[in-house]
């Protein structure tokens, strides 16, 4: 498999506010986030990022996308820097977050064209796109519907397909199937199977266990902003429940704070 994305000894500080610094009942006003985070993903491949929350998954992912730059380190997204380039990698990455809203008063047919404009997605090719992805998701009956309108689970179809409209080769999802029913969970997870036997390199970024070892072939554990360990999910979990393998490491990394 061809390597796509290679993330080198990311590392991201947060200012905190001293409200925050009370909240999360630190001696200092700054927090390490991400901290010297390295690994790789590969065509045709889910690497999944798991951690609880608070870990460093939303900030890696983050910077992979190029909304924030990391303090130190560089991502390689199909060979551009996500540092010195990012308009290359805005190019050829999807990315879906919880934390990008969709505006309400817009339609899906409006984003999904708005979005295929800012990547120059010719018409023809526009229309093709919308077509297949909007009966995939059975997006169609709600295309001129506005966003204001549309269920939880509908909005988040949308998202997705907006995220993919320019068919890029490495996808990157944070927490996909969050506060989804299991319906829309899994209509997202059986997605991210398709995208993988397309050969589209798929990150996602999840807290739960089932998903990853669902979908995954490889995993990286992340607490407190580290990389505990990455490898195959055979390799790190040996045949035993990821579950019972993440708080063995948990434990050991944080003592019997559960």
């Amino acid at each position: 498999m061809k390597e796509t994305l290679k993330v080198d000894s990311v590392s991201k500080t947060f200012k905190l506010s001293a409200k925050q610094q009370k909240l999360k009942k630190l001696d200092s006003r700054t927090l390490k986030a991400v901290d010297e985070l390295s690994f790789s993903a590969y065509s045709g491949e889910i690497f999944g990022l798991l951690g609880p929350n608070g870990a460093g998954k939303t900030t890696t992912l983050r910077m992979l996308a190029t909304l924030i730059k990391p303090d130190s380190g560089d991502a390689l997204l199909g060979g551009a820097s996500a540092v010195s380039d990012p308009a290359k990698v805005r190019s050829m990455i999807g990315f879906l977050s919880s934390e990008v809203k969709l505006e309400d008063f817009f339609t899906p047919d409006y984003l999904f064209n708005y979005f295929c404009d800012l990547h120059r997605i010719d018409d023809e090719t526009r229309d093709r796109r919308k077509a297949e992805l909007f009966g995939r998701f059975g997006i169609d009956k709600f295309a001129h519907v506005k966003v204001a309108n549309l269920s939880t689970g509908m909005k988040q179809k949308v998202s997705l397909v907006v995220a993919v409209a320019h068919d890029p080769d490495i996808i990157i999802f944070d927490e996909p199937t969050n506060g989804l029913d299991v319906i829309t969970a899994k209509v997202v997870t059986d997605f991210l199977l398709e995208l993988k036997e397309q050969g589209k390199t798929v990150v996602i970024s999840t807290h739960i266990f089932s998903l990853i070892e669902k979908v995954c072939d490889r995993v990286g554990i992340i607490i407190d902003g580290k990389m505990v360990t990455v490898g195959t999910l055979d390799k790190i979990t040996g045949g035993r429940p990821l579950e019972d393998v993440f708080f063995e490491l948990y434990r050991e990394r944080k003592g019997d704070e559960l």
